[in-house]
């Protein structure tokens, strides 16, 4: 029967090799258990109707049996009543009813057989699949790590390399360049004032020349006046 093969055919092996090929282990490993339980559904079903049948030939038999001493005993009280045409048919009966019994055992001993193989495997498949469900939550907890230390063995293999370090650099040179900037804004600006400051001294100049200039006309007026006065 292809449902028992399927999972006696399991193994630690066999998912491995799927979970290597798989994307998603997680996934893989939750539908192969339901692929499994399906299986085992199945199984039940077909268990199930061969106990029926193994239950059919043994109560058949029974009855074939039962008949068997019932017309034994039949045949008994016909042959005490003088009866021995009737004790005859009876025996004739009592024959094939032990015919039909001895099939019907024999067919309820091969049913039961086969019930019995079945059920063994039925126990082994619902075996085999408490182990790969517990099989499930280690190789899950193995798979999420793995994910795991490969992303960060990833970004540890780019930290600090490409983007955020061209980032830094261009920020560096952009700083670099804003201080050049500030520092010739305030050299122009420092230039400017400084001729201010020379247009201003030379303004000055002019008025102390000129203060100068009204002095010596104030002390030429002086001297002249002194004269006049002599």
């Amino acid at each position: 029967m292809g449902i028992f093969k399927r999972i006696r055919d399991i193994s630690a092996a066999a998912i491995n090799d799927l979970i290597d090929k798989a994307e998603d282990p997680v996934k893989l490993l939750n539908q192969y258990l339901r692929d499994m339980e399906d299986d085992i559904a199945d199984a039940e079903i077909a268990v199930a109707k061969q106990i029926a049948i193994e239950k059919k030939f043994k109560h058949q038999a029974e009855e074939a049996a039962e008949m068997v001493e019932k017309r034994q005993e039949q045949a008994m009280q016909a042959l005490q009543s003088g009866n021995e045409d009737l004790a005859r048919r009876a025996l004739v009966d009592k024959k094939e009813h032990q015919q039909k019994a001895d099939d019907y055992q024999t067919q309820y001993d091969n049913a039961k057989s086969n019930a019995d193989a079945l059920r063994r495997q039925l126990s082994e498949m619902k075996s085999e699949f408490e182990k790969m469900k517990n099989r499930k939550d280690t190789l899950i907890a193995r798979a999420e790590s793995a994910k795991a230390q490969k992303k960060i063995n990833q970004t540890m293999s780019g930290f600090g390399k490409d983007t955020a370090t061209k980032g830094f650099e261009r920020m560096s040179d952009k700083v670099m360049q804003l201080e050049a900037e500030a520092d010739a804004s305030k050299e122009l600006r420092s230039s400017n004032r400084s001729l201010d400051d020379e247009l201003e001294a030379l303004g000055n100049n002019d008025v102390d020349d000129e203060l100068a200039a009204l002095k010596a006309q104030m002390t030429k007026g002086n001297d002249e006046g002194s004269k006049n006065e002599q």
